[in-house]
């Protein structure tokens, strides 16, 4: 599957929410074809993306469960529909956790099969902003498999939902 539940609307909406400040430093995580890297480039951001495969300008090829970051170096990180497809979650928050500064801003949008608040707390994130978009998500999961598209990545059993979250880096990482 391509893109992410809501597309550029979705995207334009999450850095609303998350209020960063003008000229802030952001990491799109599994930044894929680059369109987010783009949007927040003509928002005026310093954006950069990073994505197994490089297939766009401003992103680079990597592993964003082991990115050649320094820690502290990103203002806020932004992340759509790639945490769980990289089958680790915790790895991903960890990482996204060490690049970014002390308060820095986590973007998330993605699925969960468990409650995201106290996983996310135990990343060492204070959650301000949480959505259920579950109903978006089962939308465009549908429109996928009725194009012929299919999900890279193994379903376990259990109730999905799909979240919008806006947190903050708020402690030394897993608990």
């Amino acid at each position: 599957m391509n893109g992410h539940p809501g597309g550029t609307e979705h995207t334009r909406r999450m850095i609303a929410l998350a209020d960063l400040p003008e000229g802030a430093c952001v990491l799109d995580m599994g930044a894929g074809s680059g369109e987010a890297v783009r949007l927040l480039r003509a928002a005026g951001y310093d954006a950069r993306g990073i994505d197994r495969e490089s297939s766009g300008e401003g992103v680079e090829q990597g592993d964003f469960l082991h990115m050649p970051y320094p820690d502290g170096r990103f203002d806020a990180v932004l992340s759509q529909c790639a945490f769980f497809v990289s089958g680790d979650v915790q790895a991903a928050l960890r990482e996204a956790h060490r690049v970014l500064k002390p308060g820095g801003t986590l973007l998330l949008s993605d699925v969960f099969f468990e409650e995201p608040v106290p996983l996310l707390e135990r990343a060492g994130f204070s959650v301000s902003i949480l959505e259920d978009m579950t109903d978006v998500w089962r939308e465009y999961y549908l429109e996928a498999l009725w194009r012929g598209e299919s999900c890279e990545c193994a379903l376990p059993r259990g109730r999905c939902c799909y979240w919008l979250i806006i947190g903050r880096r708020s402690s030394n990482g897993f608990v």
